[in-house]
């Protein structure tokens, strides 16, 4: 059976779901994502000292200020009151990449996946602008949702 694309009319035109109905609750998501560099940017990183200052610091600020601007970003997201936005970076010397993952919780009407995913993406890119006059052939990768709670779906987690 052919599930119903909720972001189209029955005459095929997009628009903005409408959630009027729909009743407030608890939500929240959680997404991650890496970015892989040379161990010579992994290492300015780490230690400090980039040219350019705090990498992760300014990619934490980035990437919750995306975490609010997602609906400005993608057309048919709906404006979210964000309750919380956490960012988390972690380095792995080793395996050579940082390694993002936002919390994003609200009571709304709709949920914060996109939030999220948009928060770990700029979050990545923002590493990667900060750091590209070292390492040009920095790969993003792994953008993915890993847990949502609330809403009428309830609760998913990812598997792997």
């Amino acid at each position: 059976m052919k599930k119903n694309l909720t972001h189209f009319t029955k005459s095929g035109d997009a628009h903005m779901v409408n959630i009027h109905s729909k009743d407030i609750t608890p939500r929240m998501a959680v997404a991650s994502g890496k970015i892989y560099m040379s161990a010579t940017s992994i290492k300015k990183i780490k230690d400090g000292s980039h040219k350019k200052g705090d990498v992760l610091g300014v990619a934490r600020i980035a990437a919750i200020t995306a975490s609010k601007k997602t609906s400005d970003l993608i057309p048919l997201c709906h404006n979210i009151n964000l309750a919380s936005v956490s960012v988390i970076f972690k380095i792995n010397a080793s395996k050579k990449y940082v390694y993002c993952e936002a919390n994003i919780s609200t009571s709304g009407k709709t949920g914060v996946e996109m939030e999220a995913l948009t928060t770990v993406q700029v979050g990545l890119l923002t590493i990667y602008d900060m750091c590209k006059s070292i390492d040009k052939g920095m790969k993003i990768t792994d953008i993915q949702l890993e847990l949502k709670k609330g809403g009428a779906s309830g609760e998913w987690r990812r598997t792997k």
